[in-house]
């Protein structure tokens, strides 16, 4: 019984055997299949890469002309094209660039033809001649009189040395001679004295005809206009230098009009302008540029131009605004029709007529800029003709043209 037992359980080890052998053989084989099929999948990756290598190679250009990369863009247009949007040239050409510049300007008195009225001796103000602000007076006209201890003594003095060079006797005795030739020096110096305190010779040859010094000096104006201010009342005591009126000329005026920097390098002295005040409607006043300041003002970037310009009427007052309009004309420059410039973004563009039909693009660098026309620093030559009317829509065949490709 016991053989029999363990014959019976040597198949079925041997059968154990064998499945685990099948299963080991079965996970090769499964393996190296894996493995052969990643092979081939890598190898067709290489077989596909490589043409396309070879495609993007040949359309890369082979040892390409550097003149052709650089080239401008140039559009062909058939003539039926042309006429149908209707381009236009011009040549570029040599002229002056006109431009009007346009701001506002305060009026004010000329400054010479304003003049202060005061006296280099002190006294007492016994009349006013002239007792309002806003009074028109003539030039030499009274404004005023005062009274002056120290000129009544100044007058007395003169007539003094007067009469002591008057001659008494008929005698040359040599210190007679000498003591009236210092009399004449004495005379002589009090009479420039008065003449330094503002009397006239008028006035000293009164004084010698009457032999009787004035109590009282009247100050005159010295120049025809209107009394800008007052600073003198009567009765009031004034001393020397102070100021007692303020005169004005306004036959003539300033306007101070303030011009912004880039503006100012074509503002020339000597230039036209034209004023427009606001509450004269349709009234036009001619001007002029008299000068150009030398600062800027650093809060509002502008400088200050002084015009002249003539008041009929006395219709402009001090501190009235007006709209000022400069004529500025700039030197000899190589100038295109503003509407030739095309602006894109950061660049400027100009289309050059070439040959008719064939429109070739240009960046361009700009200077002056004028009411019509437009100056051109660098990429026009003089003589080339420049497209100045259909050039958008030459652009804009340009564009769908390079997007195409």
């Amino acid at each position: 019984m016991s053989k029999k037992s363990c014959r019976s359980l040597n198949p079925d080890r041997e059968n154990h055997i064998v499945t685990i052998i099948l299963r080991t053989v079965g996970a090769v084989f499964l393996l190296a299949s894996v493995a052969v099929t990643a092979s081939a999948q890598e190898h067709a990756g290489h077989q596909q890469g490589a043409p396309a290598q070879a495609e993007k190679k040949a359309d890369q250009p082979v040892n390409a002309p550097a003149k052709e990369q650089s080239a401008a863009p140039t559009v062909v247009l058939s003539p039926d094209k042309v006429q149908l949007i209707g381009v236009r040239t011009a040549l570029a050409e040599i002229r002056s660039v006109d431009r009007q510049v346009r701001t506002v300007g305060r009026i004010e008195p000329d400054e010479t033809k304003l003049a202060f009225v005061n006296t280099k001796i002190g006294g007492w103000v016994k009349k006013l001649y002239v007792s309002y602000t806003g009074d028109r007076v003539e030039k030499s006209q009274p404004l005023l009189s005062i009274y002056s201890p120290d000129l009544v003594t100044a007058q007395e003095e003169y007539l003094l040395a007067l009469r002591a060079v008057r001659p008494t006797h008929s005698h040359s005795d040599q210190s007679l001679e000498e003591v009236e030739a210092s009399g004449k020096e004495l005379l002589e110096s009090a009479k420039r004295r008065l003449l330094l305190w503002d009397i006239t010779p008028e006035q000293i040859a009164e004084l010698e005809k009457t032999g009787k010094p004035r109590t009282d000096m009247v100050i005159q104006a010295p120049l025809s206009g209107i009394v800008l201010d007052k600073m003198v009342l009567e009765g009031s005591y004034i001393t020397p230098g102070m100021n007692l009126y303020k005169i004005a000329d306004l036959s003539d005026v300033w306007i101070i009009a303030d011009v912004y920097e880039y503006e100012v390098p074509i503002v020339r002295v000597g230039q036209e302008a034209r004023v427009t005040l606001p509450y004269y409607s349709g009234e036009t006043l001619a001007a002029k540029v008299d000068f150009i300041y030398p600062v800027l003002d650093p809060v509002s970037r502008t400088v200050k131009v002084r015009l002249t310009m003539h008041n009929p009427g006395l219709a402009l007052k001090p501190d009235m605004f007006g709209n000022v309009e400069i004529m500025a004309s700039s030197g000899p420059k190589l100038v295109v029709p503003a509407t030739a410039v095309l602006f894109s973004g950061l660049h400027q563009i100009i289309y050059v007529e070439k040959k008719p039909g064939v429109y070739e693009m240009r960046q361009v660098t700009l200077g002056l800029r004028g009411e019509d026309y437009v100056e051109v620093i660098k990429g026009i030559n003089k003589g080339e003709r420049v497209v100045t009317s259909g050039n958008f829509l030459i652009d804009s065949e340009s564009q769908l043209r390079s997007g195409g490709q």
